[in-house]
């Protein structure tokens, strides 16, 4: 078995034991505590980065609500730790941070730079105005700094600003990615990484440009 059929194997394996965490869990209870999630005749919905999935409310496979499109593992992983992880009464904070100032992140923060920044970066140098475009079709909200900065939810309880600088003949292109303070309060902190990779994925599929860079799921 080759490297990516043995990580779509474990990727398997791994999203049928979120399915049974899933189908633990109170819906009740989750509602009250997610209150973006909404109850659509079998499913419940919720939007991840402006697109609309669906949770089989009695068997808990998750499916794109509005297009037939494949769900990658990251998005469906993303859904299913958002619910299990989110604790009672969390709220944001409007403290924007940078990733190694996520709690527990910092570990993380040199690989986080290597495989989620310097792609972001590499993706869409030259590529501002696609940039733009593609954040505005996911609903994002612009804000003053870089070339192209944008407030986008990758979930509504977990607003994320991705900024980018093009590069120019002295300097490279440049991107960030700040969170609300308050993330790890609604998400384990290692899907963190997979929101920020997920939200490039998109970002580059809505403005049609070719992904660039060694990403973690890449």
């Amino acid at each position: 078995m080759d490297v990516r059929k043995q990580q779509q194997s474990n990727y398997d394996k791994l999203s049928e034991t979120w399915r049974g965490k899933f189908l633990e869990m109170d819906q009740e209870a989750l509602k009250k505590k997610l209150p973006e999630i909404k109850v659509e005749g079998e499913y419940l919905t919720v939007v991840h980065f402006g697109r609309k999935y669906g949770i089989h409310r009695e068997e808990g496979f998750i499916k794109a609500m509005e297009d037939s499109g494949p769900i990658s593992n990251g998005t469906r992983m993303n859904i299913y730790n958002l619910f299990w992880y989110s604790k009672e009464n969390a709220g944001l904070t409007g403290r924007w941070v940078p990733f190694r100032d996520v709690r527990n992140a910092g570990p993380f923060a040199p690989a986080f730079e290597r495989n989620i920044l310097r792609p972001f970066a590499l993706t869409f140098a030259g590529k501002t105005k696609e940039l733009r475009s593609a954040a505005e079709k996911m609903g994002g909200k612009p804000v003053r700094q870089g070339d192209a900065g944008y407030i986008i939810n990758a979930f509504s309880c977990i607003p994320m600003q991705y900024l980018f600088w093009d590069g120019d003949e002295e300097f490279p292109a440049q991107g960030n990615i700040l969170f609300d303070h308050s993330v790890t309060d609604f998400i384990h902190v290692e899907s963190t990484v997979t929101l920020a990779e997920e939200g490039i994925i998109r970002l580059a599929e809505m403005a049609g440009v070719e992904l660039k860079g060694n990403m973690f799921g890449m």
